[in-house]
């Protein structure tokens, strides 16, 4: 009987935290949209750092080709005006 009184002592107690928790889950319901929209919105930090390493590439490789360029043409007698000869024919 004791045991009976203690169980329905705390039905009371557990519906009223499932109730809590359910008001809470609503309350956070908004902020949970407006963090995922957050996220879609903007990109993460690895991704942006993933892109400016292939900028970072992609002008290294540029820089190299016209490097490459410039000592073709100064071993071909045939350099630009804004060619280092001298530098190139060191290397």
């Amino acid at each position: 009987m004791r045991n009976a009184f203690l169980i329905l002592a705390a039905l009371p107690l557990l519906s009223a935290c499932s109730v809590a928790k359910t008001a809470v889950d609503v309350a956070m319901v908004p902020v949970h949209v407006a963090t995922a929209g957050v996220d879609a919105v903007v990109p993460s930090q690895k991704k942006a750092d993933e892109k400016r390493g292939r900028e970072a590439r992609k002008e290294d490789e540029e820089r190299g080709k016209q490097i490459r360029l410039a000592e073709e043409r100064c071993r071909k007698g045939r350099p630009l005006p804004t060619d280092n000869c001298t530098a190139a024919v060191q290397r």
